[in-house]
């Protein structure tokens, strides 16, 4: 099978889905993070391969150009570079590799030099879920806690959710706590209603934290357009979170544009924080 570049925002299941192609595959998966990996390692996991074996790295965007160069022939060729000695009298030994399936995971496509990503022969985008679709996950987990959920609690759960299976799973759980201190044998709208307004998620899934983005566009930059940085130091958060975790669902919900010149808000999103 091709090499797969999975991309998109977080949480949308990159991870899950690497280990379902394993699972259908009946491979060995073998997982590792771009931060983490250094030339050794990589060295290591390669020749430690079996034939049809998945090497999956996430956060591929972050992999040092070291590490990158190694992979291109790994990847094209099925071989890997090995230096053996230092200094002067070292020399590189070339090893023929099994051949295996490299999945890379990224939140940031763009951030790939375009020789990486011109190797995935396989690229998968994915975009956020429906409501209808996050219900069924909400439910299919709620057995999983033991926990009773009705349908229409599940859907408005599925309805603030982001658009992301990590983050309803994650309201499951805390609307369950809720509902153990609330005495209540089971989740009904009730307490998910309850339970969202407590942790100040409104009917939008917006959190406070978006909220502040939006307020901050709106109130300190008259709507904008604002820049990057400049929205980073305002809010005291670094710019790969703003990027990567506020901004993907404001723009999709029709929030906030992204210009040439800076941030600007819609007139939906001034219209949600007034």
């Amino acid at each position: 099978m091709d090499h797969i570049i999975l991309y998109g925002p977080p949480g949308l299941g990159k991870t899950t889905l690497a280990n379902i192609i394993s699972y259908e595959k009946n491979v060995n998966i073998h997982v590792t993070s771009g931060p983490a990996l250094q030339k050794g390692d990589l060295v290591t996991l390669l020749s430690n391969l079996s034939n049809g074996d998945i090497l999956f790295i996430d956060e591929i965007h972050r992999l040092s150009p070291v590490i990158e160069e190694s992979l291109y022939p790994a990847m094209e060729d099925f071989k890997c570079d090995y230096i053996i000695g230092s200094g002067p009298s070292a020399r590189v030994m070339q090893i023929a590799i099994e051949k295996f399936t490299l999945i890379g995971a990224t939140t940031r496509l763009g951030l790939l030099s375009r020789p990486l990503r011109d190797r995935f022969g396989i690229p998968l985008q994915l975009e956020f879920y429906n409501p209808e679709s996050l219900k069924d996950i909400i439910i299919l987990n709620s057995k999983k806690l033991n926990v009773k959920i009705e349908t229409n609690a599940a859907f408005e759960i599925a309805k603030r959710s982001r658009g992301t299976p990590r983050i309803a799973i994650r309201l499951l759980k805390r609307i369950l706590d809720f509902s153990i201190v609330q005495n209540s044998e089971d989740i009904n709208m009730d307490v998910v209603e309850k339970s969202l307004k407590q942790m100040r998620i409104d009917s939008e899934g917006l959190d406070e934290m978006d909220r502040k983005y939006l307020k901050c566009i709106s109130s300190d930059y008259n709507g904008g357009p604002v820049g990057i940085e400049t929205l980073s130091a305002a809010l005291l958060e670094q710019r790969d979170i703003i990027e990567d975790v506020i901004e993907p669902y404001l723009m999709q919900k029709g929030l906030v544009q992204r210009t040439s010149r800076g941030r600007i808000l819609s007139e939906k999103g001034i219209n949600h924080i007034n």
